[in-house]
Formats: structure tokens, C-alpha cells, sequence
């Protein structure tokens, strides 16, 4: 089993050849990933001296190459790799990289899934690669459209930072469904009722469902340490995995 280097629960692995990004949706008002580059820009590592500006690291293409053990891999957590500053020429690099290394698995995640569908209007997409799409609000489900018809092993949703009800999903081709509260000082509040819509549907439709956190605001709409707050829905875990449909672990509320 491949060891474990990030905190983000349904992967084990970060790859970044592109770091920086611009706010383009509502779930971008507090993203994680701006305050992550100024602390790391102020301890002085080289590769974010640029700030959150769009930034491509060439030295990076070839990161996994070295990693022979297999990894679930999700590629530019620190930035967006469909962003409109990233060339087409620099994706087809790091498409080739993915190609180079069939032991991996790569998650692609995006809010731009006009720009992917673009992209994979004209290049077929890899074999083990997880195509997916941030659904935050009911006014990026729209990006749901573009993911379905691609061609990929696994299509996916991360419904994260969940900041309102999302109403009722179209889950055609959809494998996997990702939930997750916000976190951090200015947390916008996720409802336990918005959770509870979203799993019930991906259960109606047959998708996987994988809550992560209640992040900032617990279940019964208090703030506070999001560590306390837990991942629990009525006692249990559930953290599915496209083709493994389970409830992995059941807890007792602390």
C-alpha cells in the first residue's frame, strides 16, 4: 500500500508542476490553497516565490517517474490545471508524464470543466486518470454536463467547500460523489440536511459517496475546531470509493 503524504483523506499523494490560480466561484472566496502558498512563500521555499500567480514548474513534469511504489496521485492541488494561463503544450507534458507511469493513479480535479472538455475534445484521456469537478453551489452544477461525457475511467464531484443545498443532482455517469465542509476562521456553515440530499441521491443513482468533514460548523451547527467536529453522519464514516461501495468504519459520537 502506498504511504501516506497528505492530509486530503481520498488520496495519498500531491503532484504540483503548476502552483498559483485565480478565483473564478463561490468556493473560491477562502481557498486553502492561497493561504497554503503565502505560509510556504514566507518560509522561503523557492518554489513559491511567485506568490499565487500562475506559475508552471518544468522541473517538475517528470516528479513521478521516481515513484515506483503505486500512489493515488492528485495532480495541481496547489493550483488549477485547467486554468486559461496553462497552454495546452504544457498539459500535453504532463499527460505524458501520467501516460509514462501506469502504476499511479492521477485525480484531476477542476473548476474550469468547460476548458477540460476543451482539452479532451482533441486528446484522449489516459487510462489512470480520475477526471472531476468542484460542486459548490448550485451555480457551478453546470460543470456536471461537461464532466459526463468524457471518457474517463472515473468521473467525479467534490462538493467542497459545500455552501449551500445543491437541490436535486443528475448523476448519470457519475462514479463518485466527494462532500466536505469548510474550515478556517471566516468557514461559511455546510447543514446537515444538504449532506444528508446529496447521499441519499448518489445512493438512488448508484454513485459512491465519500464524506469527508464537517469542517468548521458541525452537524448540529455550532463552530468549532473542525477536529472536534469530525467526519461522523448520525454515528458513521462513510468514505466510499468508486467500486468499492461500503461504509468503511462506524463510530460512536464523541
Amino acid at each position: 500500500m502506498a504511504t501516506k503524504t497528505t492530509k486530503i483523506e481520498w488520496t495519498d499523494k500531491t503532484w504540483n508542476p503548476i502552483t498559483g490560480c485565480t478565483k473564478i466561484s463561490q468556493g473560491c472566496a477562502h481557498c486553502y490553497a492561497e493561504v497554503m502558498t503565502r505560509r510556504l512563500n514566507a518560509m522561503g521555499l523557492e518554489k513559491y516565490t511567485n506568490g499565487f500567480n500562475v506559475t508552471l514548474h518544468e522541473e517538475c513534469i517528470e516528479e513521478p517517474l521516481a515513484w515506483k511504489q503505486p500512489h493515488t496521485i492528485f495532480v495541481c492541488s496547489m493550483s488549477d490545471l485547467f486554468h486559461k494561463d496553462v497552454p495546452f503544450d504544457f498539459i500535453d507534458k504532463i499527460m505524458n508524464t501520467i501516460r509514462r507511469t501506469p502504476q499511479h493513479r492521477y485525480q484531476l480535479l477542476t473548476k474550469r470543466a468547460e476548458r477540460m472538455a476543451e482539452y479532451f475534445l482533441t486528446h484522449d484521456v489516459p487510462r489512470n486518470v480520475w477526471l472531476g469537478v468542484t460542486v459548490e453551489a448550485q451555480s457551478s452544477k453546470s460543470r456536471i454536463d461537461c464532466l459526463r461525457v468524457l471518457d474517463a475511467p472515473i468521473r467525479f464531484l467534490s462538493c467542497e467547500p459545500l455552501i449551500e443545498d445543491l437541490g436535486e443532482l443528475d448523476l448519470r455517469n457519475i462514479d463518485w460523489v466527494i462532500v466536505g465542509g469548510e474550515s478556517g476562521p471566516k468557514a461559511r456553515p455546510m447543514k446537515e440536511e444538504w449532506v444528508l440530499s446529496i447521499m441519499e441521491q448518489t445512493e438512488k443513482q448508484g454513485s459512491a459517496f465519500f464524506f469527508k468533514q464537517w469542517g468548521a460548523w458541525g452537524s448540529d451547527g455550532i463552530k468549532r475546531n473542525k477536529h472536534k467536529n469530525g467526519k461522523l453522519i448520525k454515528g458513521k464514516v462513510f468514505q466510499e470509493m468508486p467500486g468499492v461501495k461500503k461504509v468503511v468504519e462506524q463510530q460512536k459520537p464523541h
